[in-house]
């Protein structure tokens, strides 16, 4: 017990010599010695008595504080007079004749805001709540942006634009005060204009929000909505306006009346749209002749106004490069005969200088041609900028314009956003690398690509659902084929879903990438949905079916004539079994056209390998031409090989060059290296060593019953009789 007690009290007079060092330290000055005057530029500042009497100067810890609250008062005096500091609220100058191809979303624009605007006494006078919000939605390109700006300028009132990122802060209820400035500064400068890009930022679903923050910033943000209504802002209103790409994912709250009252949707432009749209672009640029943006917008699906811009961007620098080409070229051929010309002349004006320079050495000496600034085998650029060190006359330039072909080449090198992010593309599989089926051709031709290409017609008849087309057939016919050429014809998006790419082992993973195709597919309209083993995807509902097919089922039947209009979107799907396909599929207004696509005839199948040797270097006999050797090879396939498909007449083709491309091998070994390039002829004989090979891919039993299968979905006669559909529905069960 007493060495404890000695303990602490050796533990103390410690600390109380360690407190008198510290006096001694912090103030060195003895009573005997009067401290040195500091200087007039160290003057501290008076010290109020609170913070003295709570910071002692002897006490480290109190000082630091104390030094740390400086240090914040005067960081909170430099964002206060950061703050003060004048903004620029200034319209913007865009103006509405800027824009194109949004003539509906600028009359609904002028309803809910020019009106509140420049006519608040209207409202007053009513007793009407001018509406205090709009929401711009739509995919990103599409002129959210540049639509508020426009607005913006053609009212000429004050506008604040904010970025929802920068709303956000790290510190503690700095991104509610920051919201709360902008809405204060917004009534303060009433009547305006609040337009919050990217909104989706800061306003997330609260049941879904990952940190109480956003849930914060989310109800602060309903609370300064609330606080526009014309009492509070002494009559003058003022507007927000919120753009985002992501509706979808916007608190509920948020979207209701009296805030975001009402709600512009801005989707993919079609072709008129797409039309206005280069009109506006393009006014300021110099185009050749009567230039036809008709056509330029029907080759343009699924552009939106950033991909526009762009397309005419890339379009300028292709006229560019060929206008530099163009004039260098001219120059070369003009300044090589200058330049024969003035050889002779120059070499005596040469020697006549040298004589000169020799009789009198003050004479000065010859100017040396100016350096080439870019190397000669750079290109025609170089060789222009050379030639051309000043500026062009307007002589020079005013046969300088942008055609249609640089138009042309631009599309090749500009994609849309939609084909950026991997969803949609048009094909390149054209009619040509189709052979035969001029029957499946003419009825999709009438189905999809006429209703494409001239929608008005179809209009005025009082045609307007799009419908859908089931391909159904043996395996191996082309009906992967034709979806893809219909899709190239009529030059529209194409998005191509495997059936069972779509399922998914997660609850509600396999509806939602239903509802994505068919939301990307209305992005990029006019778009072909292509549904590969469509039996996969919705199979026959019944007792032994489980609950989450069925769910598919029904989500995919909600797609194709639910509340959402599917207005230029067709849907194509392809099967092998359409019995096991459920019935509500294949009803009117859905899956409504039902085309059989067969084995090829006789001469069906020598138009087939007709098309598929188009590039194959056929054995030529003496005295013939290649028309003679391709007669001869129909008249094989024609003859022998009966009850062969499209992929085994192209397996047959395929086979042929196999054997041919062994048979020259083989000369080669024996020849030796320096036999020169081998040359790789197909012959007659090849065809029949690749027949031995490549057997038809559907059997006799199952061709009977795909007919019988025919027979019984379209409504006509059995060509069978009723012993053989016995045999058959005993040898193979669908």
């Amino acid at each position: 017990m007493d060495t404890g007690n000695s303990l602490n009290r050796s533990m103390q007079g410690l600390w109380s010599a360690h407190r008198k060092n510290k006096v001694n330290l912090n103030n060195p000055a003895t009573p005997t010695e009067e401290p040195t005057p500091p200087a007039e530029s160290s003057v501290p500042a008076p010290v109020e008595p609170s913070s003295a009497a709570n910071s002692p100067v002897v006490n480290g810890k109190r000082k630091l504080r104390s030094s740390r609250t400086t240090d914040e008062s005067s960081k909170r005096q430099k964002v206060a007079s950061g703050s003060g500091s004048a903004k620029d609220y200034t319209p913007p100058s865009a103006r509405l004749a800027d824009l194109g191809g949004v003539d509906t979303c600028i009359e609904k624009m002028l309803e809910y805001i020019a009106m509140p605007l420049c006519h608040p006494e209207i409202y007053l006078h009513t007793g009407i709540q001018p509406p205090r919000g709009v929401l711009l939605h739509g995919p990103p390109g599409c002129g959210k942006t540049m639509l508020a700006n426009a607005m913006a300028g053609e009212l000429g009132t004050p506008f604040i634009n904010i970025s929802a990122p920068s709303i956000v802060s790290g510190m503690s209820g700095e991104s509610e005060k920051t919201l709360r400035d902008a809405f204060e500064e917004a009534k303060r400068l009433a009547p305006c204009l609040l337009f919050i890009d990217e909104i989706d930022a800061i306003t997330p679903k609260r049941e879904s929000a990952q940190r109480e923050m956003e849930r914060r910033i989310v109800a602060q943000f309903l609370t300064c909505m609330d606080e526009l209504s014309l009492e509070k802002t002494d009559n003058k209103p003022v507007v927000v306006i919120g753009a985002t790409n992501r509706p979808d994912s916007l608190d509920a709250a948020l979207r209701r009346a009296g805030r975001f009252d009402h709600e512009i949707s801005m989707g993919i432009p079609d072709d008129e749209a797409r039309e206005k749209i280069l009109r506006v672009l393009s006014s300021k640029l110099r185009l050749e002749g009567n230039f036809d943006f008709a056509a330029l917008a029907k080759a343009t699906p699924g552009y939106v106004g950033a991909d526009l811009s762009s397309l005419i961007a890339a379009a300028g620098i292709i006229a560019v490069k060929r206008i530099f080409k163009q004039l260098s070229d001219s120059e070369l051929s003009m300044s090589a005969v200058a330049n024969d010309m003035t050889d002779s002349s120059m070499q005596a004006d040469e020697a006549i200088h040298t004589s000169l320079s020799e009789v009198n050495p003050s004479f000065p000496t010859l100017a040396t041609p100016s350096t080439i600034m870019f190397p000669v085998t750079a290109g025609a650029i170089a060789r222009f900028l050379n030639a051309h060190p000043d500026p062009l006359t307007e002589e020079q330039l005013a046969t300088l314009c942008i055609t249609a072909l640089d138009f042309t080449s631009a599309l090749k090198q500009v994609q849309p956003s939609s084909k950026r992010e991997g969803f949609a593309t048009v094909p390149d599989v054209t009619w040509s690398d189709v052979g035969a089926l001029h029957g499946i051709r003419e009825e999709l031709h009438m189905a999809i690509v006429q209703p494409i290409k001239r929608p008005e017609l179809f209009s005025a008849v009082g045609i307007e659902a799009a419908c859908g087309v089931l391909l159904w057939g043996p395996p191996g016919c082309g009906k992967t084929l034709l979806a893809k050429a219909v899709a190239n014809e009529s030059r529209a998006n194409f998005i191509s879903v495997k059936g069972p790419e779509l399922l998914n082992k997660y609850v509600g993973e396999s509806e939602r990438a239903i509802r994505q195709v068919f939301a990307r597919a209305r992005a990029s309209s006019p778009c072909v949905v292509f549904f590969d083993e469509l039996d996969a995807l919705v199979p026959r509902r019944d007792d032994t079916l489980s609950e989450s097919s069925a769910r598919v089922v029904n989500t995919l039947l909600t797609e194709l004539d639910g509340l959402d209009s599917r207005k230029s979107v067709y849907v194509i799907a392809a099967t092998n079994r359409p019995d096991m396909i459920d019935p509500a599929m294949v009803r009117p207004g859905r899956l409504d056209k039902l085309l059989y696509v067969d084995l090829p005839t006789p001469d069906e199948r020598a138009e087939i390998v007709r098309t598929m040797t188009r590039r194959v270097p056929l054995a030529i006999s003496v005295g013939g031409t290649r028309e003679l050797a391709l007669e001869t090879v129909g008249t094989f396939v024609r003859d022998k090989c009966d009850g062969y498909s499209g992929a085994d007449l192209a397996a047959l083709v395929r086979e042929a060059g196999v054997t041919a491309l062994k048979r020259t091998l083989g000369i080669l070994d024996k020849l030796g290296e320096n036999s020169g390039p081998p040359v790789v002829l197909v012959e007659s004989a090849d065809f029949s060593k690749a027949q031995e090979k490549v057997n038809p891919s559907v059997s006799a039993a199952q061709r009977r019953k795909y007919e019988h299968l025919r027979s019984k979905l379209s409504g006509l006669p059995v060509r069978i009789g009723r012993d053989q559909e016995e045999r058959v529905e005993a040898a193979i069960a669908f």
